[in-house]
């Protein structure tokens, strides 16, 4: 029987099916913090816009409430209470399915789940980043060290930073960093560190801009093919800012465009916390907590 599970963040939206194996069908972008207020909700328009795509996703893949499973994070966390059970009301009157609103501790548990491995002994630092929040994760060998999660996103760059989304962005990389630099500049982290898994859609997006990748000779785990040096990220990065055009990166993503919107935005957090932590290499990852979810249930 085939199952779907649906990983619905502070921005996109990825449709997951899993039968063998793990399968991506599609994501689709919506901006909920826009005009987000935690007692009055997600906007009329945001609220109309998440109805029509699961109006869509649900006749498209018969979606039916003991198939299908949904991971709700980021921005719905910060719901009143009233509001969060305003949309599990609404999911179920009107899609029968559960608008299952998970928290930080659980994402945690469920990207440890898909980053678990045995990195052949490697110290190894695993950074989750979403449009309002990143979770920070210690690997050891194959066990957990330490978890930390940081109260700053894509979202908070996108908001300060008003020209980063022009043709070719008209904030530089180095303003965005001292921003974030300021944001942590209290979160104490270890700079001992082999290297760092940079997961969400990661390897998709260096693959497609273009940057230096070569082969991953740290480990061997069946998943992560590449790695690069923090040189080349930053040399990658720029590239991003200063070379490549929005529109141009929205042709990279034609089913979904606007996700890459956040995509220049999305490169300097994990780069502040690259350099911080002195990391001498960096693993793209596809992985995130759907991954995890199907780990947990094996």
């Amino acid at each position: 029987m085939k199952n779907y599970y649906i990983d619905l963040g502070s921005s996109t939206i990825k449709v997951y099916q899993h039968d063998d194996k793990l399968v991506l069908l599609e994501e689709h972008s919506i901006y909920f913090k826009n005009n987000f207020d935690s007692e009055k909700g997600i906007s009329e328009d945001n609220l109309k816009s998440l109805c029509l795509y699961f109006e869509e996703i649900k006749t498209k893949y018969d979606l039916k409430y003991f198939n299908t499973n949904i991971y709700v994070t980021g921005i719905f966390r910060e719901l009143s209470a009233s509001k969060k059970q305003e949309l599990v009301q609404l999911f179920n009157d009107k899609f029968d399915l559960h608008f299952n609103i998970i928290s930080h501790g659980i994402e945690n548990y469920y990207l440890s789940k898909a980053m678990q491995n045995d990195y052949n002994n490697k110290k190894v630092l695993i950074i989750n980043m979403g449009g309002k929040t990143t979770e920070l994760i210690t690997f050891q060998g194959s066990k957990i060290t330490d978890t930390k999660n940081l109260k700053l996103g894509v979202a908070d760059l996108l908001n300060h930073f008003d020209k980063v989304n022009e043709k070719f962005s008209g904030n530089t990389v180095e303003e965005m960093e001292s921003f974030v630099e300021e944001k942590l500049s209290d979160v104490q982290l270890e700079e001992d560190y082999d290297c760092a898994i940079f997961t969400g859609g990661e390897e998709r997006f260096e693959l497609l801009t273009g940057f230096n990748l070569v082969e991953n000779t740290l480990f061997n785990d069946g998943i992560h093919k590449y790695m690069l040096t923090l040189d080349e990220y930053i040399k990658g990065t720029e590239k991003v800012f200063y070379d490549i055009s929005l529109e141009d990166l929205y042709k990279l993503m034609p089913l979904n465009p606007k996700w890459m919107d956040g995509a220049r935005s999305g490169a300097i957090i994990p780069l502040v916390l690259f350099k911080m932590t002195h990391v001498k290499w960096i693993i793209p990852s596809d992985l995130n907590l759907i991954n995890g979810v199907i780990n947990d249930a094996k």
